[in-house]
């Protein structure tokens, strides 16, 4: 798939445009220590030395750039994978199409959310992870393209899941930007972020938190139309009832109410910072189970085992 290649690209920009900020950081120090007898005379000029080029922007610029060419790529994929069937389908209709769907809305999100959000700077985590999960639905789980079983015969089917990538992508930029706070906040409390390191390079911890609060919240009433609106509609109409116990179904709204639980802690005093965090990780964990763990430890036994592939 050309927009793997395409994300590895970006994924190595945006690795090479931190390499630059933290060699920026180590050689200005340096250049300052270099005889500097006036305070009238710059580093430059006193030491007869040129601050080292910051290449960090072109890097980041190029990175941003391909990772749009890979979104475009990413669609044009899905869109390329309906027309393959005969007749032409939605591009959702296995658990290998699933995941293309849903890496395409994490690119999506980020992409939209980006410059609202300043979130550059989350870059070179999300092309790693588009390019580590397309990888293993390469690998793993590709389907060759073939006509939907006919519970999939449903616009509510295209509502239901296009609602769940969108907030499938929200929850996933979510806890990325919710488990770097995490992992800065015990660097910081532990005395071992680097100066110009990759921690150190990010926003505050209060910034890190406060995206990751905004995006979850921003998804949750996208997935309760997904899960609790337009899923029992589709339902309906394929199985004859709102509601089936299905493993999917009951997994879903264990979801839902995880999230719910965390953005009622989030609004509460004292549950800002780790505890709401660990508990937003916990609700994408649930999401990530429902969406491949069910497959395969239920197989059978769900109405959805179709999409197993």
């Amino acid at each position: 798939m050309f927009a793997s290649i395409v994300y590895v690209l970006a994924f190595l920009a945006h690795l090479a445009e931190w390499v630059a900020l933290r060699a920026v950081t180590v050689k200005e120090p340096a250049l300052a220590s270099v005889g500097a007898p006036s305070a009238e005379l710059s580093g430059a000029e006193s030491a007869g030395a040129v601050p080292p080029p910051d290449n960090s922007e072109v890097f980041g610029r190029i990175g941003l750039a391909l990772t749009v060419l890979g979104c475009l790529l990413h669609f044009s994929g899905l869109v390329s994978r309906g027309l393959a069937s005969d007749p032409v389908r939605v591009p959702w209709g296995n658990m290998y199409e699933f995941t293309l769907a849903g890496t395409f809305g994490v690119s999506v999100m980020y992409l939209v959310l980006m410059k609202r959000h300043h979130l550059r700077w989350m870059g070179v985590i999300v092309t790693g992870f588009l390019v580590v999960v397309l990888m293993l639905d390469q690998l793993v789980l590709y389907q060759d393209a073939g006509p939907l079983v006919p519970a999939l015969h449903s616009y509510w089917l295209v509502i239901h899941v296009l609602a769940a990538v969108i907030a499938s992508g929200a929850f996933a930029v979510g806890a990325l930007a919710l488990t770097l706070f995490l992992v800065k906040d015990r660097a910081t409390r532990r005395g071992t972020v680097r100066a110009g390191g990759y921690l150190s390079r990010l926003p505050s911890l209060e910034a890190l938190e406060r995206v990751g609060y905004r995006v979850n919240a921003f998804g949750f009433p996208i997935w309760t139309f997904a899960a609790l609106v337009a899923g029992p509609i589709w339902a309906e109409y394929a199985w004859g009832s709102y509601w089936n116990w299905d493993p999917k179904e009951v997994w879903a709204f264990i979801t839902w109410v995880i999230y719910a639980a965390y953005l009622h802690a989030r609004a509460t005093a004292g549950w800002k910072g780790k505890a709401a965090s660990v508990i937003a990780l916990v609700g994408f964990a649930s999401l990530l189970f429902n969406f491949v763990g069910i497959n395969f430890f239920f197989g059978s036994g769900s109405l959805h085992s179709y999409a197993g592939g």
